[in-house]
């Protein structure tokens, strides 16, 4: 019953927005590093997607976003954000929100999205923001324009989110008659601010549902992409 409450909503619904998070990216083979088992040499990436480790640990760091780059090549997206993509060609979906880095909302067809958390498909200087080439930051160069040290240009921890990307979420949430919350935890400060800014009604759908300070007018437990499967538009 939920998933058909939820499909007439969608129906009924002239601004709907999605958010998703790492649930969206598991289901296609991505590891969730905020687990609590940890998946990378028993190290927290807490502690490797920082500033202070690409400053004072760059072998580490680089290592890291070396092997997530190249874990991003035998993966690709899956059914759940080929349907968002489709939701919005059909005009159902007006924007995607994502915590997620990894490009999949766009690879699968969706044209308009928000990177909360930037790309780790893009690569930048640190020191002097200028672009550079993937191959220049897995060969572990130098930036060429000052001698900076790359990166991928996502969100460290302690760093401010991209202000215009939050801008517009912040608008769209707002402006929404529908919000749907995939694929995550909420966990993450100030992306799980977005869904207490809504005005119309709020769903939420992921696999492990816990306690939110959020109310929820409608809950949907289980895997992102079986549900989104489920649902008749």
């Amino acid at each position: 019953m939920s998933i058909e409450q939820l499909g007439e909503w969608l129906q009924s619904s002239k601004r709907t927005v999605i958010l998703t998070g790492a649930g969206m990216s598991t289901e296609s083979g991505i590891p969730d590093f905020r687990s609590v088992s940890g998946w990378w040499q028993n190290i927290d990436p807490r502690t490797v997607a920082t500033t202070e480790a690409l400053a004072q640990n760059y072998t580490l760091f680089h290592e890291f976003y070396k092997m997530r780059i190249e874990h991003l090549e035998n993966v690709a997206p899956h059914e759940g954000h080929k349907i968002l993509a489709d939701w919005e060609k059909r005009g159902i979906v007006s924007l995607v929100m994502t915590q997620n880095v990894d490009g999949f909302h766009q690879l699968a067809g969706s044209q308009r999205v928000e990177e909360l958390h930037g790309s780790i498909r893009l690569i930048r200087c640190h020191r002097c923001q200028q672009a550079a080439s993937m191959n220049c930051f897995l060969n572990k160069e130098s930036c060429r324009h000052c001698n900076g040290k790359l990166r991928p240009n996502v969100v460290l921890f302690g760093e401010s989110l991209p202000q215009e990307s939050w801008h517009r979420s912040m608008d769209a949430i707002q402006s929404a008659e529908l919000v749907l919350v995939i694929g995550t935890s909420l966990e993450v400060y100030p992306v799980n601010q977005l869904p207490t800014m809504a005005k119309g009604k709020t769903v939420y759908i992921n696999l492990d549902i816990t306690q939110h300070t959020v109310p929820f007018d409608l809950i949907i437990e289980g895997k992102t992409k079986e549900v989104l499967q489920q649902v008749q538009i």
